[in-house]
């Protein structure tokens, strides 16, 4: 089972129609010992990064999801979400991430409009199980991750300027797209995240 952190700032509904789609059991919760009985976590999120953050760290639940990456466990963020586990945020001043990866959050580089919003091309850096070929994903954001290290940027995508539009450190795995958005792409990342951890 895959559990879907629900602290108010997610894509709950459509990312939960798509696991039921995929047959794939989950469960909505904010309850860390319900959320231990699952094999994944998935951190979905829209919205500003400070607000999710004092939402995480409010509820406990930032801690727990440190825990819970130190054990080695799937974690997979989702827009915000893979925002959040980056080390911090320049969006509305500097705000601390979860620091499960190392690196910023920095605004769009020459971007032709203030939001990136609409489909676009995923290119995969490596070669990797997860996101296996370039395909088309849909995207809203303003903000974008600049991983430390370049060997934990998965995929990467062009709008003005080249972002990690797909990361992931150990098991901690981050997608800027909304992968439950994304029709056949989307679905079959979420498919093989399920198959790796269930």
């Amino acid at each position: 089972m895959i559990g879907i952190i629900d602290y108010g700032m997610g894509n709950i509904g459509s990312l939960r129609n798509a696991l039921t789609f995929l047959g794939i059991d989950s469960l909505l919760s904010r309850d860390p010992r319900e959320l231990s009985r699952c094999q994944a976590l998935i951190l979905p999120g829209v919205g500003a990064f400070p607000p999710a953050m004092e939402r995480l760290n409010r509820t406990g639940l930032a801690a727990y999801l440190r825990e819970w990456a130190g054990k080695d466990l799937p974690l997979m963020g989702i827009c915000l979400g893979m925002q959040l586990l980056m080390s911090d945020s320049e969006e509305n001043g500097l705000t601390p991430g979860l620091d499960l990866i190392a690196g910023h959050v920095v605004r769009l580089e020459n971007a032709p409009r203030s939001i990136h919003i609409g489909w676009n091309t995923v290119n995969p850096r490596y070669a990797n199980d997860l996101i296996p070929a370039k395909g088309y994903a849909y995207f809203v954001h303003s903000y974008a991750c600049q991983p430390e290290e370049a060997k934990a940027i998965l995929a990467e995508t062009t709008y003005g300027s080249r972002f990690a539009s797909a990361v992931q450190s150990g098991n901690v795995i981050g997608l800027q797209f909304h992968p439950e958005k994304s029709q056949k792409f989307g679905l079959d990342i979420l498919r093989r995240f399920a198959d790796g951890v269930l």
